[in-house]
């Protein structure tokens, strides 16, 4: 029964009990606190199995110098984090996945916006525009690095062969250690355009029309004006969210550099999982992989929360 039935029932004219008034509103209290962790429940037991322990376990591997598939371990401190800053193959690594993060996230957006504005302000086959352009978010990454390690090939690929008809120079485009890093951001542009694409879309259809009729009245009639004082303004929330869920993306590139360069040439593609993945699992020293997992998180971490406030107050002061 809740508190307001309970002094309901009392006789007219006769004061509340002040006691059970109280103790009503304990027990409704406890009820809706019951039944908030009761709903709660599932969602924060599948986090703490399938996040905060794995982490947890992870953070105790790399205290350790265990090997996968050995029976026993050893208590080493931080001699694997000493060793990962002092690894000029790590330090590689990190930078070489700084550059692809740097070259793919402003591409992604820039490329993003643009299709976006096109297709909406086209007339027809918006659909089929939207579809074509978000297929590769949606296909197999393996089957599309296949796809472009055929059109990439140094001597029946398609670019090459294309380049040459124009009398341009051909390239071995993933074993030159000057074009492979470039090669595959723009790969991972092109992974991730739809999903920007189809995001600015939503944030365009939710500008009120009347923005844009205030700015004719005000002058701002050209497309140019309308877009720097109205369009870009009213879409900083979405392009927040696209810059932080594409940076994250880019840093947890795996997937074409082990299909189409596994690292090389050298360690000019070599990118931190792939690193991470090595030392693991090729290796076996999953104790050192373990502290290039911890200090990537912190990476990623970092990055994101200093992307979040700088981002945050610049879209809020619009």
């Amino acid at each position: 029964m809740s508190v307001a039935a309970s002094i309901a029932t009392k006789p007219a004219g006769s004061p509340a009990d002040p006691h059970c008034t109280r103790r009503a509103l304990r027990n409704h209290r406890l009820n809706d606190t019951f039944a908030a962790w009761w709903l709660a429940g599932p969602a924060l037991i599948l986090l703490v199995v399938l996040f905060f322990l794995p982490v947890l376990a992870v953070f105790g591997i790399a205290l350790t110098d265990w090997q996968f598939g050995a029976s026993t371990l050893s208590f080493v401190g931080f001699a694997n984090f000493t060793e990962v800053f002092s690894d000029e193959g790590f330090r590689a690594s990190l930078v070489n996945t700084v550059f692809y993060v740097a070259i793919v996230v402003p591409g992604t957006i820039t490329f993003g916006l643009v299709i976006a504005l096109l297709i909406e302000s086209g007339k027809s086959f918006r659909a089929f525009y939207r579809a074509i352009h978000f297929l590769p978010f949606m296909a197999t990454l393996t089957a599309m690095a296949i796809a472009w390690e055929a059109l990439l090939h140094p001597t029946i690929g398609l670019v090459n062969q294309m380049l040459a008809g124009l009398g341009l120079p051909t390239a071995n485009w993933l074993r030159d250690e000057n074009t492979v890093l470039p090669v595959l951001a723009v790969i991972g542009i092109w992974q991730n355009l739809g999903y920007a694409m189809v995001l600015f879309l939503a944030g365009l259809k939710s500008i009120p029309q009347d923005l844009y009729d205030a700015a004719d009245i005000d002058g701002a009639d050209l497309w140019l004006d309308r877009l720097r004082t109205v369009t870009l303004p009213m879409l900083g929330p979405v392009s927040m969210f696209v810059f932080i869920v594409v940076a994250l993306r880019a840093f947890e590139t795996f997937d074409t550099v082990q299909i189409l360069t596994q690292g090389g040439p050298g360690h000019a593609s070599e990118m931190l999982l792939y690193t991470l993945y090595r030392e693991s699992f090729e290796y076996l020293r999953t104790g050192y992989g373990a502290s290039v997992a911890v200090v990537f998180l912190f990476i990623v971490a970092a990055l994101t929360l200093i992307q979040a406030r700088v981002l945050d107050k610049r879209v809020h002061c619009q």
